[in-house]
């Protein structure tokens, strides 16, 4: 283990001082009250300035992200933040505004959310849209509880059952049960689109909705969506849609042309603001005419959502404008397909066509029809990558495949980063045909390498205990 590999804990010596604190100007201010004082001091580390410095600059080096390199992760459009955005949120007349502010304080930042409103609804064909959801999975919910109360509404309380397609999101599902719905899930065919024939045998007057990401986790744009869309109303459900595919779409078509009627948007993926390590996020929800009335009128979350988040995605799109956001889809879906045609030689491609802004693969070629080549699984590719500087794109998902690899290059890559990522591909794919283990003990150059993931989830440690 390196020095400044050890946690700030195991740094620590006892009576070693890093900061001092000034002499208190105020000595009659009165004392805590008793109650309210600890009865020991804090375990808190002993550490020089230079140690913290150095430690927390070596974890941030050991991090990964897209400032750092090519971050192909499926259905996360990774993409690069253009740093204006940054220059835009730290204004002093947005930073440094307080939640609690008077509206009178505050109009330029009522002004933000009122142009983000008719923005986002010229881009995706809503009526308007609230900005209080914090991230994609809120706003699902939030758009469930919108689909709830639209029924509520009406009177009609038998409406409990949410259809949701067997590539949808985790979050799908899961939004769908929080908000107190059932779940029904309607099979895809061998085309990975929704079985038309099969979501008609679930319609009847108890489905409230459904819930649909188009294209959806393959990559595949559903070619039936006004079918589909005809069909759920005809019963009188609503259609939902999962924004978290809205890459490729942006400028080209509207998920409300489609004839969605609830949506969100997550503005840490397809408006290039940052995410990843569980925030920041923003999921704003749009709602179509009908359903205006519904939008939340009560807080869903503290005050009115992550403006920090709402006001990068502001500045993206400004910066942009109408053309260059359409070509912000025409180029993700032009890099996905190059990828593809690239690589499917040595990796199986499960359904060919064209795809949009990501692509599935089913492990590498194998002509055997094992689930892996010589003993290299997606996991031992995935964990190769990280040797030549490529995070890994998302594996083992969607379900519909056992080896899933997903791949999303997003439109801000340059075709040298694209064409190294494929030569770095085919190299993986070499590999494992010829020297398998290769990949089984990779990465081999990583901090770590292959920790007990399961492990790891299902019972984290949380807490540092001195073994001294």
């Amino acid at each position: 283990m390196k020095y400044y590999d050890k946690l700030i804990f195991e740094l620590s010596q006892k009576g070693r001082v890093g900061y001092s604190l000034p002499v208190n100007r105020f000595p009659s201010a009165p004392e805590l009250p008793e109650e309210l004082r600890r009865g020991t001091s804090p375990e808190l580390p002993e550490v020089s300035e230079v140690d913290v410095v150095r430690h927390y600059t070596n974890l941030s080096q050991m991090n990964f992200g897209v400032d750092t390199g090519f971050y192909p992760l499926g259905s996360c459009t990774m993409k690069y933040n253009p740093k204006i955005n940054e220059e835009v949120a730290a204004l002093p007349g947005f930073n440094g505004l307080h939640p609690l502010m008077p509206a009178g304080l505050v109009k330029g930042a009522l002004k933000v959310y009122q142009e983000m409103d008719k923005a986002l609804s010229a881009i995706t064909g809503m009526a308007a849209f609230t900005f209080a959801p914090c991230a994609g999975a809120h706003g699902e919910l939030t758009g469930l509880m919108i689909m709830r109360q639209y029924h509520m509404n009406r009177g009609d309380l038998k409406r409990t059952k949410v259809i949701v397609p067997d590539s949808a999101h985790g979050t799908n599902p899961a939004s769908a049960a929080v908000c107190g719905l059932e779940v029904v899930e309607v099979k895809s065919l061998e085309n990975g689109r929704i079985n038309v024939e099969a979501l008609q045998a679930l319609l009847d007057d108890t489905v409230a909705g459904i819930m649909m990401t188009n294209p959806n986790t393959l990559g595949l744009f559903e070619t039936q969506i006004k079918e589909i869309a005809e069909r759920v109303h005809a019963v009188g459900g609503l259609l939902y849609y999962d924004g978290a595919n809205m890459n490729p779409l942006m400028g080209v078509v509207r998920p409300g042309d489609m004839g969605f009627d609830i949506m969100h948007l997550n503005l840490h993926k397809t408006f290039s603001t940052p995410h990843g390590g569980g925030g920041p996020g923003s999921g704003p929800v749009g709602v179509a005419a009908h359903l205006v009335d519904c939008l939340p009128k009560i807080q869903v979350s503290g005050f009115h959502g992550n403006f920090g988040v709402i006001l990068r995605a502001y500045a993206y799109i400004l910066m942009l404008g109408k053309q260059n956001l359409k070509k912000v889809g025409q180029y993700s879906v032009l890099s996905a397909n190059y990828i593809k045609e690239c690589l499917k030689d040595a990796y199986k491609l499960p359904i060919e066509g064209v795809c949009k802004h990501e692509f599935v693969f089913d492990g590498l070629v194998n002509d055997g029809g094992h689930d892996d080549v010589h003993g290299a699984t997606t996991l031992d590719v995935a964990k190769r990558l990280l040797d030549f500087g490529f995070h890994a794109p998302t594996i083992y998902f969607p379900l519909l495949f056992h080896q899933a690899l997903m791949i999303e290059p997003t439109e801000t890559e340059s075709k040298e980063t694209i064409d190294a990522f494929i030569d770095v591909m085919h190299k993986i794919a070499a590999e494992a045909a010829e020297d398998p283990a290769i990949l089984q003990n990779a990465p081999h150059n990583a901090p770590i390498s292959r920790p007990d993931e399961t492990q790891a989830a299902r019972n984290p440690i949380l807490k540092y205990k001195d073994a001294r």
